[in-house]
């Protein structure tokens, strides 16, 4: 099992609510259907624990169980609830013209993602240019909140202190880590620009820009609810990133203005 400084099952105050949702999150991860000792042991379950915790998924219709592999898969009830949250949810809708007119302008893959704290970071909406090569993530793929360029701009706008943050940053996977004084001058180059950058830390020659998104424009003693971001290929981004910096924050202070209606 994967641990971090916020592990969702140890610290819940409700952990069959936790376990379920880990169990789902496992399962939509994976690409077959697994058996309950697998689950088990990727959640660092006990196995009797984790069949009871499948079986009440079961009857919600959230998992799928096939009797003759005895495994286990997302079933067509998780749709009902991303659909009816995408039907509430305005940032998707208003993002994705954004989204796709700079992936478009610039070849760039761009992403629409919420924040949640020092928790993690969550993707909900993507656009890609349709180049040759590009690169890509999944509609709600899961981040650690602190990582590459989104994670510059959580601690830059989040009123966190130094010590609430440096756990979290040693826990970090980077292709070439940033040392943590390095990391904190480019956190405090984001604040005074209004938006981070990524060159190459997260995955060796890709660049990543994020630019944070406020309903109704920054308010000081409110950290960014969403943020936009954009990837590329290091070298073939350089020339354009000004303008590709412009433009990401004139998109997210754009978008933020239509949230607040």
């Amino acid at each position: 099992m994967t641990s971090s400084p916020d592990d969702p099952v140890k610290a819940s105050k409700a952990p069959a609510i936790a376990r379920a949702a880990a169990v789902l999150r496992l399962l939509g991860r994976s690409t077959a259907p697994m058996g309950v000792q697998a689950i088990a042991r990727e959640l660092g379950l006990v196995p009797s624990t984790c069949l009871y915790v499948l079986r009440a998924l079961v009857a919600e219709e959230l998992v799928a169980f096939d009797p003759d592999t005895k495994r286990y898969s997302l079933d067509a009830g998780v749709l009902t609830l991303a659909r009816a949250w995408l039907r509430r949810d305005q940032f998707n809708d208003l993002a994705q013209p954004a989204l796709d007119r700079l992936a478009r302008e610039f070849g760039i893959t761009t992403l629409g993602v919420q924040l949640f704290g020092l928790q993690r970071i969550i993707v909900t909406a993507m656009s890609q240019s349709g180049q040759n090569f590009q690169l890509s993530t999944q509609v709600g793929s899961r981040f650690p909140a602190l990582v590459s360029a989104t994670g510059r701009c959580i601690a830059a706008f989040g009123n966190y202190s130094e010590h609430d943050l440096r756990p979290r940053f040693d826990a970090l996977r980077w292709d070439e880590a940033p040392s943590w004084e390095e990391w904190l001058a480019q956190v405090a180059e984001a604040r005074a620009t209004g938006i981070a950058l990524d060159a190459g830390h997260y995955i060796a020659g890709v660049t990543v820009i994020a630019a944070p998104v406020w309903k109704g424009g920054r308010i000081a003693a409110r950290a960014p609810s969403h943020a936009l971001v954009a990837i590329g290929i290091g070298a073939a981004m350089r020339s354009e990133l000004p303008r590709i910096q412009d433009a990401l924050k004139s998109a997210a202070r754009s978008l933020g203005d239509q949230l607040a209606g």
